[in-house]
């Protein structure tokens, strides 16, 4: 196991579930596939249907859609962040959600199939698929919150708070659409916070 796999696995993991035995650590890593990914790769299309539990070894990644021809970030991921097109991999379904590099870097694929398998033969992999999942559902739900209950200001600010680095990386019109504002209420929004 490379390095940088092992460190991203071990990040991902402990996020997750940190209780994980060694053996079970080492059967997810026995299913990876490493991919090096240059910035502006759409990873996974719109109309496809994902295969893959993607874990941020090196880099930042979007994912996004588009409503009425406007591009709308849904979730930026960082390193030893795991990205789910939930429902597409659940239902093995088209998905309407893209993902693409916005650095370039390296990602590890999870098999949904195997990780599925390993998961009815170890229970470590079983509870880090659960607490994969629960995270994923949390992590919707908090934003969907903040979408409606939150100012412009206050989602920039828990912005900053929680992603730091995204305020660091992520082009500007994408954080503005992330936070449902245009990039002109962004400037505004980020001239007040400062």
């Amino acid at each position: 196991m490379d390095t940088l796999l092992k460190e991203a696995l071990n990040e991902a993991i402990n996020r997750r579930f940190p209780e994980m035995d060694t053996e079970s650590r080492e059967l997810l890593g026995s299913i990876i596939i490493r991919k090096e990914v240059g910035k502006g790769e759409i990873l996974l299309k719109e109309g496809q249907v994902s295969h893959y539990f993607v874990i941020v070894g090196k880099g930042m990644l979007r994912q996004f859609y588009y409503k009425n021809g406007k591009d709308i970030t849904e979730h930026f991921s960082l390193e030893g962040d795991i990205v789910i097109c939930i429902e597409s991999i659940l239902k093995q379904e088209p998905t309407r959600l893209m993902i693409e590099a916005l650095e370039s870097g390296t990602i590890y694929m999870l098999p949904a199939d195997q990780l599925l398998n390993l998961s009815k033969a170890s229970w470590g992999i079983n509870m880090f698929y659960r607490k994969m999942l629960e995270y994923s559902l949390i992590v919707s739900q908090t934003k969907a919150d903040s979408w409606r209950f939150e100012t412009a200001r206050e989602r920039y600010l828990h912005l900053m708070e929680s992603q730091p680095e995204v305020i660091k990386r992520a082009p500007l019109a994408h954080i503005a659409s992330y936070l449902l504002m245009t990039p002109e209420t962004l400037s505004r929004v980020r001239a007040t916070a400062l």
